[in-house]
């Protein structure tokens, strides 16, 4: 079931119990970024606050929309949910199905009568169309100023008219009229403000908050360059979204939308952005000149929700649908280059900053007379020159005896697998971004430093790979066979 408003998503995470009705009164500056942060840490239910001080009755902010899920049975249900899976669907399952969804041909969405469409239920123009309207909460106590934008999806167009861009990406709000937008160059966003600036004008904007789950999902994660997000979710949905006409531009946005923000982005980085708690786990300490995103229509459904994820320490929406879809792409680029791979994953408590590469114990088969170091280095080679992959330092290349969403795997791999200094292809002049928190400051300089692929491929199957000491290798299978159909189902002691 594929759910098109955020209000039935919400809806179904009650059904499973993984949403928190937060009613008690809660201050409007750093409450909800608190207690949504203390929500990621502990897997907790997602926490929607209702009951805001100095908002108006009905309006709510809603915490941790796709981060990781309290119930321990289906750890990634936001996400799969959000993608029309099953609750209980696993990291594997929901990379191959974003990655099948990119063999489908797109649909267009489907323009709609903007009369009734929930978005436009309320509408601000000129100078009522004022930001300080909304309660958009202090993430952390250091930031530069409230993050209009952490899971809201900002809609650019190429100036031509052939590439529409949704993707996220941090705002801060400025004041009640002015946003100030992080556009990293080689990011899809970035690339298409740079074509505007060349023409000398302003890019029209449409800045999203709370779209269907799909939607914010596919909007995070990396699809090639060229290919609208509007079509690859109508792909997904089997189905076209349904849109309207911007009030202010000729940009098109999802009618089931929360909130719809519009204007136009300066040509120059002539505002101070940030600093900003990030994805790694630090805080932030530095703010950089970034473009000003000018505030001139807003409309909203009544009792509007506004999104807010919390970066910071694991596992947030950053391990989540961020690292999902950069599985994806690092599963559909070593594939497309003829090399076999089970899966790849980043597992969360790594903060983005370990991938592990999975192939299958045939890998040899399929590359004869290639070494496990020219098969690291094979790997090295696509994924750390692709865009979508620059933040990746270090990968790790596994057999498939390793479970890479299971930390205590892949910490087992780590400790026993890599020697201390032999059996690591080293990519000494990579590229480098200061989101990376590994790295020290004259590598931020240069925008270069060292990336590594770490090869841990054991020998092949009767060729000297040991066995394991473990309940599925180190015993016959008939006595596993006894020992699990005496084993009660309703506890974990054999007793």
């Amino acid at each position: 079931m594929h759910y098109k408003d955020l209000r039935s998503y919400l809806a179904a995470l009650d059904e499973i119990g993984d949403l928190a009705h937060i009613t008690r009164e809660v201050d409007g500056d750093l409450e909800p970024g608190a207690i949504t942060r203390r929500s990621c840490e502990l897997d907790a239910p997602a926490p929607l606050f209702e009951n805001i001080r100095g908002a108006t009755p009905g309006f709510r902010v809603l915490g941790a929309p796709a981060a990781r899920s309290s119930r321990k049975d289906m750890p990634y249900a936001r996400v799969a949910l959000s993608l029309g899976l099953p609750p209980a669907a696993s990291v594997p399952e929901i990379v191959d199905a974003l990655i099948a969804t990119r063999d489908i041909p797109g649909k267009k969405p489907v323009l709609v009568d903007a009369t009734n469409a929930p978005c436009r239920q309320n509408i601000l123009m000129g100078d009522d169309a004022n930001l300080d309207k909304f309660p958009i909460p202090f993430a952390h106590d250091t930031d530069g100023g409230r993050y209009a934008n952490t899971w809201g999806m900002l809609i650019a167009k190429s100036p031509d008219g052939k590439w529409t861009n949704w993707s996220i990406a941090r705002v801060m709000k400025v004041d009640g009229k002015r946003m100030a937008g992080l556009i990293v160059p080689s990011q899809h966003i970035g690339q298409i403000w740079a074509e505007w600036v060349k023409l000398g004008q302003p890019m029209p904007y449409v800045l999203v908050q709370g779209m269907a789950p799909a939607i914010a999902c596919v909007a995070g994660i990396p699809i090639p360059a060229g290919v609208d997000e509007a079509d690859y979710v109508g792909a997904l949905w089997n189905e076209p979204i349904e849109v309207v006409k911007a009030l202010t531009n000729d940009l098109e946005l999802p009618a089931n939308s929360e909130v719809v923000i519009e204007g136009h982005v300066s040509l120059t980085r002539d505002c101070p952005e940030g600093p900003y708690g990030e994805y790694s786990g630090y805080l932030g300490t530095h703010s950089s000149l970034q473009p000003t995103f000018h505030v001139e229509a807003i409309s909203y459904r009544d009792d509007p929700i506004w999104p807010l994820v919390v970066a910071g320490r694991p596992t947030d929406e950053s391990h989540t649908i961020w690292a999902m879809g950069m599985a994806a792409d690092a599963t559909a680029l070593l594939r497309a280059a003829g090399l076999p791979v089970t899966c790849t994953w980043a597992p969360e408590e790594s903060a983005v900053h370990w991938f592990v590469v999975v192939v299958p114990n045939d890998w040899r088969d399929v590359l004869p007379d290639t070494s496990t170091e020219e098969f690291a280095r094979r790997v090295g080679e696509i994924l750390f020159k692709a865009d979508s992959l620059v933040f990746l330092p270090k990968i790790y290349l596994v057999d498939d005896d390793i479970d890479p969403t299971k930390l205590s795997d892949v910490v087992w791999a780590i400790a026993t697998r890599v020697h201390p200094s032999r059996r690591q292809v080293v990519f000494s002049d990579a590229r480098v971004v200061s989101l990376a928190h590994c790295y020290e400051d004259d590598e931020y300089e240069s925008g270069k430093g060292p990336k590594i692929v770490f090869d841990t491929l054991q020998p092949a199957i009767g060729k000297g790979r040991l066995r394991h000491a473990s309940f599925d290798q180190a015993y016959p299978e008939d006595v596993r066979k006894r020992v699990l159909a005496n084993w009660p189902t309703t506890t974990k002691s054999p007793i």
